[in-house]
Parts: C-alpha cells; structure tokens; sequence
C-alpha cells in the first residue's frame, strides 16, 4: 500500500513538471503557432527521444525504483508529450482546407517521432 501511495505521488510530482515544462515551450515556440505548430512538434519529438534514451540507459543502468521510474516515464513524459493537442491541431489543419500541411504534420510527427525513439534507444545502447 505504502508503495502505491508513493508511486501515485512520483507521478504527479514529475506531471506537474512535464506539464510545466510543456507550457514553457509551447509559449517559446507560441509565435509560430499560425504558420505550423512547432511547439508541439518539437515536444513530441524531444518526449519520444528522451523517453528512448531514458527506458534504454538510465532505468537499467541506475536501476531507478520503480516510483521514480514511473514518476519520470509516465508522469514527466506522460504531461510533457501531448497526442490530444496534436491530434486537434491536425484536425483544425484539415477542416480549414490546409490538407497538405496537415498530413505533412501528422506523417512527420510520426515519422520523426519513431526516429527519435529510435536515436534515443541507440544512444542509449551506445553509453553502455
């Protein structure tokens, strides 16, 4: 029961950091925002890598607890990375007629976003 409790309060204290994290950045990138939305472009590809790098290299290799663990891999990276905002984003791209840049959105996302597992995981296999 002890460990539940600890593990619940991991995760909202790292979510409250990704998600602050995630404000921060979306507001740098925010100007942009008319012309494709980079901030969420860039937090999702920056959350996949990490997350690659940080379930490769650091977990195993520190043997992190399992409340920190999960604390960074679902409450830090779960807040930080958004597939809701990017999903309504490449809705309003495609509902006010901007079909190309809105799949070139949602490909590249994807795309990217599996490269970017990928980088993280080699990096991570690679500081072995």
């Amino acid at each position: 029961m002890k460990k539940a409790v600890l593990i619940w309060l991991s995760i909202g204290v790292f979510g409250f950091f990704g998600a602050m994290a995630r404000y921060g950045i979306a507001r740098l990138f925010g100007r942009f925002s008319a012309l494709f939305p980079f901030g969420t472009f860039f937090i999702n590809i920056t959350g996949s890598f990490f997350l690659g790098w940080f379930l490769t290299w650091a977990q195993p290799r520190l043997q992190i607890p399992d409340p920190i663990r999960l604390g960074i891999a679902v409450g830090f990276v779960g807040a930080y990375t958004t597939f809701s905002t990017y999903m309504f984003e490449s809705d309003r791209m495609l509902s006010e007629g901007q079909a190309m840049r809105g799949m070139l959105y949602i490909l590249g996302s994807v795309m990217i976003g599996i490269i970017a597992v990928r980088m993280g995981v080699i990096l991570g296999q690679r500081m072995s």
